[in-house]
């Protein structure tokens, strides 16, 4: 269910914005637009149109009228919200459905960094550098036919502040701009022509309006900077972009936050500036749906980059999954390089008379395990990855793979962690079955344990799961050549030929072998049960939580009528890590 949840997270960000009908494929301010001073850009660049969303199985979802349950039940979250405020600033149904059409229309929200900040530290003028705090946040958006339920909105959001804020008039660009005065800052906002505009600085909002009205005071632009160069790849078009120019993020950085904690040390630690840029994408190609991102930069070993890492062909642990299985996923990490990453962020938090503390920790954790946290990582493959064979998608039947490299080293690691843990323990063949609590308590009258997890100990795997029986299958299948796996279903193959040869995450997700029934009667189910408060023999019982009416009234086939396969892998190469999804 957990690798269902990714999905869902997916598609409800996705769908958030594909709720309404068509507009422009335009956003109002281009990247090719900006100027060469921002630091992050997001793009919604308009719902897509009246064709594409009926052939887009994510769009097509959302228009379904099976689907009405949850497009209604969006609607009675936000108004569960609003009914917490005072009554006066309460939102109607009719308010919140006029102001989600705002969402028709592409909008831009973004960052420009301090100029003269720049040219301070070019000139190494301290106290040039010393001003008023930089807030250049800006927000474009496109009002075409929005005009008056945009104004709407506005005066309906200064109107519920607690304070009313004091509101004057100015000309900035030759365009007459209102100055919104509240305790917490100053915020500029415009309509004008086709464009509502918002900004905290008067110079980026002229900035801003002058690149609309197609001037500019600096002949270079966004699109001529490296860092963009380096990602046209994933930009420029899509239904959704985002870019963020990473080494620029020290300059947003406080000297010294509260309590005389150092941000900029962590991030010096954390060598951003190996990291060029974050930036991604959503692309809707007919049926389809892509969600590309990619941090691109430097990733010679000392960097961030060297968390990942650098992956193989097939996964190993893609031999344990048998063809039936609807869900899987992987995710290779260099646990060294994670250690030394961490390590090297402790360092920099600590005083320099305390950096002696980190051996100590070291020697803490060897009187703990018995040995290096160095030596207990290198137990381990870093390769993770999960299974599903149940078409209700059941917890029980989800297992977890974790790959190790020394299989007595890590059993006895696992006896130092859990000593008090451990239920039972044998050992069949090559594979040691081991019962272990997550949960227990201690008292004169003995030892109490719940919540077990199932652990098969194999000389490559620790398999992981809340079912002994499905732990079993799991190794059964797995023992038997003759039981076909994953990798050679045809639907597998064809979408693992989508991506590069050498990946270190892959991900797939038949949503074609989910029971939409049975999952929605399990969901109702688990849902109406009767949790405990504390997990505990002697604790009381707290009230069911209701099942969502939309999962009540919901036809779950419309699932199955718009959802078919999502797939998706990661990479590392000389350019930065990469990441790529395909929903259809």
């Amino acid at each position: 269910m957990k690798v269902m949840q990714k999905h869902y997270v997916l598609l409800a960000a996705t769908i958030f914005f594909l709720g309404v009908d068509t507009a422009s494929a335009q956003a109002p301010l281009e990247p090719a637009q900006m100027p060469a001073n921002t630091t992050f850009y997001f793009v919604w660049r308009g719902q897509p149109n009246a064709e594409l969303r009926k052939t887009n199985s994510i769009a097509a979802l959302w228009d379904d009228p099976g689907f009405a349950p949850v497009r209604s039940s969006v609607t009675d979250a936000i108004l569960k919200n609003s009914g917490e405020k005072p009554t006066e600033n309460r939102l109607t149904r009719q308010q919140i459905e006029e102001y989600a059409s705002l969402l028709e229309n592409a909008f831009v929200f973004g960052y420009l960094s301090d100029p003269q900040k720049k040219r301070a530290e070019a000139s190494d003028d301290s106290s040039a550098a010393k001003t008023t705090p930089w807030n250049g946040i800006f927000f474009v958006y496109d009002r075409t036919g929005k005009e008056a339920i945009l104004s709407k909105a506005v005066l309906s959001l200064r109107s519920s502040e607690k304070e009313v804020p004091q509101v004057s008039q100015m000309t900035i660009a030759g365009v007459p701009v209102l100055k919104v005065q509240r305790k917490t800052g100053v915020t500029y906002w415009v309509e004008h022509g086709k464009y509502a505009v918002s900004a905290n600085q008067p110079a980026v909002l002229e900035e801003i309006l002058n690149r609309l009205a197609g001037k500019s005071s600096s002949a270079t632009a966004l699109t001529d900077s490296p860092a963009y160069k380096e990602a046209h790849s994933v930009l420029g078009s899509g239904q959704l972009e985002f870019f963020l120019r990473v080494p620029d993020l020290k300059n947003l950085a406080p000297d010294a936050a509260a309590g005389g904690f150092r941000m900029r040390p962590v991030l010096e630690a954390l060598k951003l500036d190996s990291i060029h840029s974050v930036c991604g994408r959503v692309l809707m190609e007919g049926a389809k749906t892509r969600v590309q991102a990619v941090a691109l930069g430097d990733t010679a070993p000392g960097s961030l980059f060297d968390i990942w890492d650098q992956g193989s062909a097939a996964p190993a642990a893609l031999n344990f999954v048998p063809a039936d299985a609807v869900s899987y996923s992987d995710t290779q990490i260099n646990l060294a390089g994670l250690y030394d990453l961490v390590k090297r962020i402790a360092a920099s938090i600590l005083p320099p008379g305390q950096q002696g503390n980190i051996n100590m920790v070291e020697m803490m954790a060897q009187a703990k395990l018995g040995q290096s946290l160095s030596s207990a990582l290198a137990l381990f493959t870093g390769e993770f990855a999960s299974l599903q064979t149940s078409p209700s998608l059941d917890n029980n039947k989800q297992i977890y793979l974790v790959g190790v490299r020394d299989k007595p080293g890590t059993l006895k690691l696992i006896h130092t962690l859990f000593s008090d843990k451990i239920n039972s323990e044998r050992a069949e063949g090559e594979t040691t079955f081991m019962k272990i609590s997550t949960g227990g308590s201690s008292s004169a009258a003995g030892t109490a344990q719940w919540d077990f997890y199932h652990v098969a100990a194999t000389p490559d795997y620790l398999v992981v799961g809340a079912r002994l029986e499905a732990v079993r299958e799991v190794l059964g299948k797995h023992s038997q050549s003759a039981v076909a796996s994953l990798a050679t279903a045809p639907g597998f193959q064809a979408a693992r030929a989508q991506f590069p040869a050498t990946i270190n995450g892959l991900g797939y997700f038949d949503f074609r072998k989910v029971d939409w029934q049975a999952l929605k009667a399990r969901v109702i189910a688990e849902a109406n049960k009767t949790p405990t408060a504390k997990r505990s023999p002697s604790a009381g019982k707290s009230a069911a939580t209701p099942t969502p009416s939309w999962m009540l009234d919901i036809n779950p086939e419309v699932f199955a009528h718009h959802l078919h396969v999502a797939s998706s892998a990661s990479w590392k190469d000389a350019q930065g890590l990469h990441f790529d999804e395909w929903i259809e």
